[in-house]
């Protein structure tokens, strides 16, 4: 059984396994989808299989000899007329993330996302929330991605905040989606402004003093104003567009 991996499914796989074909031995006569996360790569990655060049579903078997093409989303190409693997995208994108991904939850709330967190989030329950209320699971950890509950999910590559942003924002075509500063980076609440006589209650006089426009959390009614910490947000902000 020979197998080849294309773009950035090699990611997932050893440097003596990337960008060529190799030989995958088995047992039996295993379904693909088993067999290609037994090499390590999640079934949530994968838009296209070809067995012996003709396009099959995660349920084909195998049963030795065949040669095997896997591939990622596509986007320049028209595959209409072959068996698309990936579920259609969320119209609305919303998330859950690992608890490895707390400040690029925060950042994905910052551009408008509804971004569910928690330090205490264990794998079983990221994927009822994900399942339950149609999200997108974002991880680092493979695992959960080769969970059979989950339909819609992406492995991070990279591990600082900042790159990741890009990183999702780029790779689930969300720029269309974008609306900064209108979600809590704390809580995930919806921002509304309010009036600055009301905001005077709330922030200290020097704040008051200083700025005119005020939002509020809807959930946790803290409120936010464009502080010191402007600019920081402003390149998230910026890195996102781009």
């Amino acid at each position: 059984m020979t197998f080849r991996f294309y773009e950035e499914l090699n990611d997932f796989l050893p440097a003596g396994q990337r960008k060529i074909a190799f030989d995958q031995v088995f047992t039996g006569t295993p379904s693909i989808k088993d067999t290609i996360e037994a090499i390590g790569v999640p079934h949530t990655e994968i838009d296209l299989i070809l067995v012996d060049g003709r396009s099959v579903g995660f349920d084909h078997r195998l049963r030795g000899g065949e040669r095997v093409s896997v591939y990622p989303m596509f986007e320049g190409m028209d595959i209409s007329a072959v068996q698309r693997l990936r579920p259609a995208p969320l119209r609305d994108p919303r998330f859950v993330l690992d608890v490895h991904l707390g400040t690029l939850a925060r950042y994905l709330r910052l551009l408008g996302f509804d971004a569910l967190w928690r330090n205490d989030l264990e794998d079983e329950t990221i994927i009822g929330l994900a399942a339950e209320q149609g999200r997108i699971i974002l991880t680092r950890d493979r695992g959960i991605l080769r969970h059979g509950r989950v339909t819609h999910g992406y492995w991070l590559r990279a591990t600082d905040p900042l790159q990741q942003i890009a990183e999702v924002v780029r790779a689930l075509d969300l720029g269309a989606y974008l609306r900064p500063r209108t979600r809590c980076m704390e809580c995930n609440g919806e921002l509304a402004p309010i009036r600055r006589r009301e905001a005077a209650r709330h922030v200290p006089l020097q704040v008051f003093l200083v700025y005119r426009d005020f939002t509020r959390c809807d959930a946790c009614g803290r409120i936010y104003w464009p502080g010191s910490h402007q600019k920081r947000l402003d390149e998230v902000i910026r890195l996102a567009r781009a």
